[in-house]
């Protein structure tokens, strides 16, 4: 019998079975989406390239690893650095003393510029005797095809990089390294496709530049350090024999990698792009499984709400309670698993594009392909069935135990108010999205965003359980104006106050839509505005030299600052650094910065709030702090900042001045010394330049432009001032809001699409009340007005109240992260509203016109 009901429901009442489809589909499309890109982070690897001959390769750790909590809550927590990691190049010597080693040899690489003169693009630099771990050859052999290695003052180039630059074996060549310059001698060519191949896919790899071993350790600007040591064994030693002895010699000092975990040690960037990706599907996508999750069930809910006069009916001729639940779950079991499936596949297809375009945008390595397995899918066709499941029986809970006759009077007219126990629970998430809302408020940085995220989910449950209370309360109070607009106005301001639950399942996708991204656009808008105030405000400098290289060599700040009319010149080197905030790890900007700090102030104004920016010294023992940054880790001047440089290493500089503008210009200042030796190339950025009083801007921008041209060739250098550096500045952040743009278009996006499906689903179900309405004599024109006031007020109370709860997440976490209340500009602002407004008339105005069409006693008579 039940299931006979079930398929006679499907059959019978399309509509509200239609937008349960509608809800599930692309519910399980997203959550098939976010599962995707968590498992391709859990999984990402990159198949060797350069170590493909190497069965067992020695790196140091791409992530900063922390224990956390105490007792049995301890937990290991670990972010990516923003550099690449090294190991000590002498352990070379203890690997190659074990028993199974037949050759340890020590990979550096480092960015090279060629000088004037030479057509040259930028090459890698490496040590001669690396060219041994791609040839798949001995230590001994050789692979030149012309010339002999290389000695002191001497290169080998590749065969094709030396035929497009018409360099042949005796010519010279001029490069810049970020060690040092210099002018070598070409010794001999070497085949270089292998050194140029790449994962499937991917581009091909920069060509090489080797230098005799002792050069490229002294010039690479990290002497003492290797990016990886390739290790060989002896014929007859096995690949797992050969890791266990390699590991007893390095100890806890470096990773042992085999297999594909080899190509992380050729993909600095691989653990950052696993990150990124376990961020958006896990994070993001534990939010936006829950909104999924969140709006199938108030669809649902809805589709079932609206069938209580039939589950009355059922209760009048016999049917049990049971017999009605088993209806739900068999119907349930008949649209999910079907719209489930059918979401797989738009899920993937979405997870694709977005895959792409973070490899795009050099996010994840080229080599990394997606991931799609049976997980997501599982867990996308589950958690609709699982959804439709736990909505339907909660929405027929009640009309299936009600006796018959109760059942019928209850159908007949909506219930004043929700149950008390819904009214508990919404209580208990508004006073919980209240009690963090002020815990946020009194937080920092990253504390108040993670705090202000639970804050919208919160009230977002509060709306759901309070919905009908709320949408009762704002229509009538928004629809007070409308009673004396008229009998369409009229109309409509007496059915949304008499039909609040069913307009609350209208309302609720709009406060989503509002809420959710309100959030996340306006947190982008309010970072950029202030970055954007604090980069113009701060560059106080005349000049800005950069490189559309890698970088300006070392030094050219100091030849800078000795040219006519030249008063003061910095060189800025940018990296990154790692700090410790509670038991949670997080990421900072980090300056380097030459000459003289006492000078900084004259091209570059921090807003220094404590200390002093001329007490920085020559050394890596003091650093500057942003004060929001000094916040979250509780120190002040004359405190030990603990720290991870980018490659890893744990500094505890002194803190000797904290400053306001960390977000647009860098969060942490130290000396260039402190971060030369710890980034992939120690170039400057920029250097900054202040002229002298009354010299001529442009006599001087030319010298300075002169005096960097002859390491870097013509056309390399960049002059700007504060004003061109701004706009760089803008364009920088543009690249960065991109993330949070595509996740509020993804929620946007569904919750738009539901807000439509639902409105849909409640105009098409007021059939009986249409044709009711045409009976007592009430026009066409009459009914599609009361229907767009109708539609006006759902979507004036979704953009009030989930304006609030945007208003009310966004203030901790801008205030906590930027120091200042949210910016919202108009030009984004606007399209949101309009969007709402246009999405509600529409949705509302296409089912009308079809009710329309029907004659008022067929309609009437066919509700009944």
């Amino acid at each position: 019998m039940t299931n006979g009901l079930a398929r006679a429901s499907v059959r019978f009442r399309p509509a509200s079975f239609v937008g349960s489809f509608v809800a599930l589909f692309f519910g399980a499309a997203i959550i098939m989406a976010c599962g995707t890109l968590l498992q391709t982070g859990l999984t990402a690897h990159v198949a060797p390239v350069r170590y493909a001959h190497t069965p067992v390769v020695v790196a140091a750790s791409p992530n900063v690893e922390i224990t956390a909590g105490s007792g049995d809550g301890k937990q290991s927590v670990q972010t990516a650095l923003p550099e690449r990691a090294r190991v000590d190049a002498h352990l070379a010597a203890k690997i190659a003393a074990q028993p199974g080693v037949a050759g340890a040899l020590p990979d550096i690489a480092f960015p090279l510029q060629s000088g004037p003169g030479t057509t040259l693009p930028p090459l890698t630099g490496r040590g001669f005797s690396s060219t041994a771990i791609t040839a798949a050859t001995t230590p001994e052999s050789t692979p030149l095809a012309q010339g002999r290695a290389p000695g002191a003052g001497e290169v080998v180039l590749g065969t094709a990089t030396a035929q497009a630059a018409k360099l042949a074996v005796g010519s010279s060549v001029t490069f810049t390294a970020p060690g040092a310059s210099g002018t070598y001698r070409v010794s001999g060519l070497v085949d270089e496709s292998a050194e140029q191949s790449a994962p499937a896919g991917g581009p091909a790899r920069s060509a090489s530049a080797w230098f005799a071993d002792s050069t490229a350790e002294q010039i690479s600007g990290h002497p003492g350090k290797a990016d990886a040591i390739a290790v060989q064994p002896r014929e007859g030693v096995s690949t797992e024999a050969l890791a266990q002895q390699v590991r007893q010699a390095v100890g806890a000092d470096a990773e042992v990698l085999t297999g594909d975990a080899r190509g992380s040690a050729e993909e600095p960037g691989l653990a950052q792009g696993r990150e990124l990706l376990m961020g958006l599907g896990g994070s993001f996508g534990g939010i936006a499984a829950m909104t999924a999750v969140f709006v199938v069930m108030g669809t649902i809910a809805l589709a079932t709400g609206q069938r209580a006069r039939e589950f009355a009916l059922l209760r009048a001729i016999g049917a049990t309670p049971r017999q009605i639940r088993r209806t739900i779950a068999t119907e349930a079991l008949l649209l999910a698993p079907a719209a489930g499936a059918l979401g797989v596949l738009p899920g993937v297809a979405l997870a694709h594009w977005w895959f792409d375009q973070l490899v795009s945008r050099g996010a994840v390595p080229t080599g990394v392909s997606l991931s799609t397995g049976l997980l997501p899918v599982a867990a996308a066709v589950g958690a609709s069935l699982l959804a439709a499941l736990t909505s339907g029986y909660l929405a027929a809970r009640r009309p299936a135990k009600l006796r018959p006759g109760q059942a019928l009077g209850e159908a007949a007219v909506e219930r004043a108010r929700p149950g008390v126990v819904r009214i508990a629970f919404g209580v208990l998430a508004l006073a919980g999205g209240v009690a963090m809302a002020t815990v946020a408020a009194n937080l920092t940085g990253a504390d108040a965003a993670n705090v202000a995220l639970g804050v919208v989910m919160s009230f977002l449950l509060a709306v759901a359980l309070l919905g009908p209370l709320l949408a009762r309360f704002a229509t009538g109070l928004l629809g007070l104006p409308l009673r004396a607009g008229g009998a369409a106005g009229s109309l409509a301001a007496d059915n949304t106050r008499a039909n609040a639950r069913r307009l609350a399942s209208a309302i609720t996708p709009i406060i989503m839509v509002t809420a959710f991204c309100g959030t996340l656009l306006f947190i982008q808008t309010t970072i950029k505005q202030v970055s954007a105030d604090q980069v113009r405000t701060g560059i106080v400098a005349d000049q800005v030299i950069g490189s559309t290289g890698p970088g300006l060599p070392v030094g050219t700040a100091e030849r800078i600052a000795q040219l006519p009319g030249v008063d003061t010149s910095i060189g800025v080197l940018r990296s990154g650094a790692v700090y410790r905030s509670g038991d949670v790890l997080g990421s900072a900007t980090a300056l380097g910065v030459s000459g003289d700090p006492a000078e900084l102030p004259r091209v570059l104004d921090l807003g220094v709030k404590d200390g002093s920016l001329s007490a920085l010294s020559t050394s890596a023992d003091t650093v500057a702090v942003d004060a929001g940054l000094a916040d979250s880790l509780g120190v002040k001047v004359g405190d030990r900042a603990p720290l991870w440089l980018g490659d890893g290493t744990a500094v505890h500089p002194k803190v000797v001045a904290t400053y306001e503008r960390g977000l647009g210009l860098g969060q942490l200042l130290l000396p260039h010394a402190a971060l030369a030796g710890h980034v992939a190339g120690g170039f400057d950025a920029e250097v900054l330049v202040a002229d002298t009083p009354g010299a001529d801007r442009a006599a001087v921008a030319a010298a300075v432009s002169a005096a960097a041209e002859p390491e870097l060739g013509p056309h390399s250098v960049t002059v700007t001032d504060s004003a061109g550096y701004t706009a760089q500045a803008n364009r920088d952040l543009e690249v960065g809001s991109w993330a949070n743009t595509v996740m509020a278009a993804v929620l946007g996006g569904f919750a738009a699409v539901a807000a439509a499906n639902t409105l849909v689903m409640t105009a098409l179900d007021r059939r009986r009340e249409v044709g009711l309405l045409r009976l007592a004599g009430t026009t066409r024109r009459q009914v599609r007005g009361m229907m767009r006031w109708e539609a006006l007020l759902v979507a004036s109370t979704g953009l009030l109240v989930g304006g609030a709860i945007a208003w009310v997440t966004l203030v901790p976490i801008t205030r906590g992260l930027t120091g200042s209340t949210p910016y919202i500009p108009v030009g984004t602002a606007l399209p949101l509203v309009a969007g709402t407004v246009v999405l509600s008339l529409v949705a509302t105005a296409l089912p009308t016109r079809s009710l329309l069409r029907t004659r008022p006693v067929e309609a009437s008579a066919a509700s009944a």
